[in-house]
C-alpha cells in the first residue's frame, strides 16, 4: 500500500504546494497529489494550478492574513520557477 509520503515523492511537486492546492479545492492531499500529477501533464494544467496558486495568495490577503499570503507567495514563486507557463499561441 501506498503511504502519503510515496505519493507526495510521486509528484513533481513540493510537498507545500499540493497542500495549498488541497486547500484550494478543499480535498485531502493525498487526492491533490493525484491531482496536482494529472494536472502537471498538460499545459492548461499547468496554467489552472497556477491559477489556485494564485487565487489562494488573493483569498488569503483578502482575510488580512498578511504572513499566510507570504507564505504562499513563497510556494508560487518556487512552483513557478519548477512550471513555468508556456508562451501562449
Amino acid at each position: 500500500m501506498l503511504s502519503l509520503k510515496d505519493c507526495l515523492d510521486f509528484c513533481d511537486m513540493e510537498q507545500e504546494e499540493i497542500s495549498a492546492i488541497a486547500q484550494h479545492e478543499h480535498i485531502p492531499v493525498i487526492v491533490a497529489a493525484e491531482l496536482c500529477d494529472t494536472l502537471l501533464h498538460t499545459e492548461e494544467g499547468v496554467r489552472d494550478l497556477h491559477s489556485m496558486l494564485l487565487d489562494n495568495i488573493a483569498t488569503a490577503l483578502e482575510h488580512g492574513e498578511v504572513e499566510r499570503a507570504n507564505e504562499l507567495s513563497r510556494t508560487y514563486q518556487h512552483f513557478q520557477t519548477s512550471h513555468p507557463l508556456a508562451p501562449r499561441a
